[in-house]
């Protein structure tokens, strides 16, 4: 049920902490265990052996870091550039770009009847390396040195990827018949803990967003293009995966763009906060638009 209105309660997750921000706010605090528990829900849908598969072939993730450091990248800056030229917003949109892939896409690729094991393994191994590649493509593109807490975003990749995919895949590959019946629950915990970052991304920001309103506004219909651009750059390497399942994960690995690390990377280096809207914006933008991509897949291989 959760899966099949998931649009609809995203709106009204979005909606809630816009209108009441304290309950976003409240939840803000708890983004870590939040992505910890999306991730070990989704962990769980795999075993051990579907994970050395995907390790199998380190030809797949050296095209999917590409695709999300490369041509997503310059799409951020470029898209941000030709908008909001140097202002915070224009830098925001660089920072986008340069971002990792969300922690959130194995669930939608879940929900797609993807390769969550490769969208897993992806998303680690992207995430793992933004602590480099981000600050030297944003200096690439904008001029401006990022000062990275490398030891706080290494920690936060052990505590909300790392520790819960290892957990999950034990305890898939130790008690298959009694994990498996539970995959249901494990998408709608999944679901659940979405819907509550939801509010988690839009609450802390509801004051900037309604201070702004057709600024907001823009940088919405610039984080819709830039997002757009993600799923056709996810479409082009359709030549190299031979798998629809490995599709939807390429798919989402090269359109969702990971927003807690902009707040951490913006507030470290002194920047000015605005500079971190447009990732709170993008985030917004993905969680709507990728319940409808995901349940698009879902519909055609189920049919």
């Amino acid at each position: 049920m959760i899966e099949n209105h998931l649009l609809p309660l995203v709106l009204v997750s979005a909606t809630l902490a816009l209108v009441v921000p304290r309950v976003g706010i409240a939840l803000s605090d708890w983004v870590t265990p939040l992505l910890a528990l999306l991730m070990l829900a989704v962990s769980m849908t795999f075993d051990l052996s579907t994970l050395r598969q995907v390790l199998a072939r380190p030809g797949v993730q050296a095209l999917a870091t590409g695709l999300v450091y490369g041509p997503m990248s310059l799409a951020g800056f470029a898209l941000g550039w030709l908008t909001f030229g140097t202002a915070p917003f224009g830098l925001g949109f660089a920072l986008v770009g340069a971002l990792p892939t969300d922690v959130s896409s194995p669930l939608l690729v879940l929900i797609g009847r993807g390769n969550v094991a490769l969208a897993t393994v992806l998303n680690a191994v992207n995430t793992a390396l933004a602590p480099v590649l981000v600050p030297a493509l944003f200096l690439l593109y904008t001029g401006i040195e990022l000062d990275v807490p490398v030891f706080a975003l290494v920690g936060e990749l052990v505590l909300t990827v790392i520790v819960p995919t290892v957990v999950g895949v034990t305890l898939r590959s130790w008690w298959p018949g009694r994990i498996e019946p539970m995959e249901p629950a494990l998408s709608a915990t999944a679901a659940t803990a979405y819907l509550l970052l939801v509010a988690a991304v839009v609450g802390p920001s509801a004051d900037d967003i309604l201070a702004a309103p057709s600024l907001v506004a823009a940088a919405a219909g610039v984080a819709l293009v830039l997002n757009g651009v993600g799923y056709l750059v996810g479409l082009a390497a359709r030549p190299w995966l031979s798998e629809p399942a490995d599709r939807t994960a390429m798919l989402f690995t090269t359109s969702k763009k990971e927003f807690s690390i902009a707040a951490v990377v913006v507030f470290s280096s002194g920047l000015p906060p605005e500079v971190a809207l447009p990732a709170v914006v993008y985030a917004v933008v993905q969680m709507i638009t990728s319940p409808v991509v995901a349940k698009a897949l879902a519909r055609r291989v189920d049919a």
